[in-house]
């Protein structure tokens, strides 16, 4: 189907063409180009030299079953074959978005019954905004409207999911945040100079969410949003007491609480959600990633029930949804993700098997001349870099080091990411022991190189 091209030849039309997300290209440019895959099975990547990558990302957080798994592909081409397209609008619905929403209602949290159907994390928490505020008007309060996110939050890339990010560089661009958007402090031990296990941090961190609330009147507050585990912002593992805290915050004030479960959600903790592995209770889930393991874009914003029957008892037009929002072909690759999950007993891998693992063989780092704290859950971990142990410093200037690792781990064999002065991992949920050993031994090699380099 594809021409048998160089990856000499593809680098040099991908600089021709193609715009990347995330992506310096004067830096792309002179490097050469990118580095392009070609092939993919189980938790292994190969480019077009040859060169064969353990997967330490799962893509982009989301390949949970890992590549080459060709019952996705046939459901995929049984769906194009006998419908290939049906949208949701217009009072249709089609059996695969039906037997989706009513599969996941049965794996969410109690209350989260109705399912609204997106292509991306992004688009997930643009309908949660909107749905929260939608509900507020619905109930005469539309006062109610200002959405509260974390520091070091990431929620997505379009113009709200950008402004619900707690990272500066999402709000490089002209109007950015947008109206109706707060933040509040994370609770990021490691930059609070705080333990992982610190209860009482665990409760002071909250705090600043409802410091945060009365500074804007909670009057004017809609709703909150978290990730369980803040993923892009470097793994932030909230301590003990942390959620627990949150909801009655939410609760005492009438907030509606958001679960951002992009990232968490399909096992990556240790259980199906986020939300169970800390005891949350959300009016609305937003997921997507290993909802069909990355294999086509999909999301999906679960709606407990206090917002969903009111919405739905209603008269007027919720006027809004995707041309592509249930997408048939991708409802039936999600359904039959799920499935697999459930049949090879991931879920239970990842709390049993890789995730203990994963902790470890980390764990054990810690130790290490570079690495200041280690923290993580199930099989999503960071390393925390710095140049003194005890004043938890970064190195000059700050993410060098991170960067220089993560590197030497691409030309090692392994694909990891660089936060800051952290290095990230969220590997597929099919991981073996053996390949978490292959994995941190080549992390060990490239933290030894940088500290001689040092």
């Amino acid at each position: 189907m594809l021409a048998n091209r160089s990856g000499e030849d593809l680098r040099a039309s991908d600089l021709a063409h193609h715009l990347h997300p995330f992506t310096d290209h004067v830096v792309l440019a002179a490097e050469g180009g990118p580095r392009v895959i070609k092939d993919g099975d189980g938790i292994y990547l190969w480019d077009t030299e040859g060169r064969r990558l353990l997967d330490g990302m799962a893509g982009l957080w989301c390949v949970n079953v890992g590549y080459g798994r060709k019952e996705l592909g046939e459901v995929a081409h049984q769906q194009m074959n006998r419908l290939a397209f049906c949208n949701t609008f217009f009072k249709t619905s089609h059996q695969p978005v039906i037997e989706l929403a009513e599969r996941l209602a049965a794996l969410t949290p109690e209350g989260i019954d109705n399912f609204f159907f997106a292509n991306s994390g992004s688009e997930a928490n643009d309908t949660a905004i909107r749905l929260v505020r939608s509900y507020w008007a619905a109930v005469e309060r539309p006062q109610r409207h200002v959405v509260i996110s974390r520091e070091y939050a990431y929620h997505g890339s379009t113009l709200a999911g950008a402004s619900l990010c707690g990272l500066p560089g999402m709000h490089g661009v002209a109007g950015l945040p947008i109206a109706g958007v707060a933040h509040s402090a994370a609770p990021y031990a490691w930059a609070a100079g705080k333990a992982l296990d610190d209860s009482a941090y665990g409760r002071e961190a909250a705090d600043a969410l409802e410091a945060k609330i009365l500074e804007i009147g909670p009057e004017n507050v809609a709703a909150f949003i978290g990730e369980p585990v803040m993923g892009a912002g470097g793994v932030i593992t909230p301590p003990p007491g942390y959620w627990a805290r949150v909801q009655e915050i939410c609760r005492k004030y009438d907030i509606l609480l958001v679960c951002d479960e992009v990232i968490c959600g399909f096992g990556r903790t240790g259980e199906w959600f986020g939300a169970q592995s800390f005891g949350i209770a959300p009016d609305i889930m937003c997921m997507a990633k290993g909802l069909s393991s990355g294999y086509l874009p999909i999301s999906a914003v679960g709606i407990g029930t206090r917002v969903a029957e009111t919405l739905r008892t209603r008269p007027g037009v919720y006027s809004h949804g995707f041309t592509n929002s249930g997408h048939p072909v991708a409802a039936a690759v999600a359904l039959k993700n799920i499935e697999l999950i459930e049949a090879e007993g991931l879920v239970d891998h990842v709390r049993d098997v890789a995730g203990p693992a994963l902790a470890r063989r980390l764990e054990a780092l810690a130790v290490h001349p570079l690495v200041g704290q280690v923290r993580g859950i199930g099989a999503m971990w960071a390393l925390e870099l710095t140049s003194d142990k005890a004043t938890r410093a970064p190195f000059a200037p700050p993410g060098s080091v991170a960067t220089r690792v993560r590197n030497l781990c691409f030309e090692r064999g392994l694909a990891t990411r660089a936060v800051r002065e952290g290095l990230v991992f969220a590997p597929p949920l099919i991981i073996t022991e053996a390949q978490v050993n292959e994995m941190a031994d080549i992390l060990t090699s490239c933290l030894d190189t940088a500290v001689a380099e040092l």
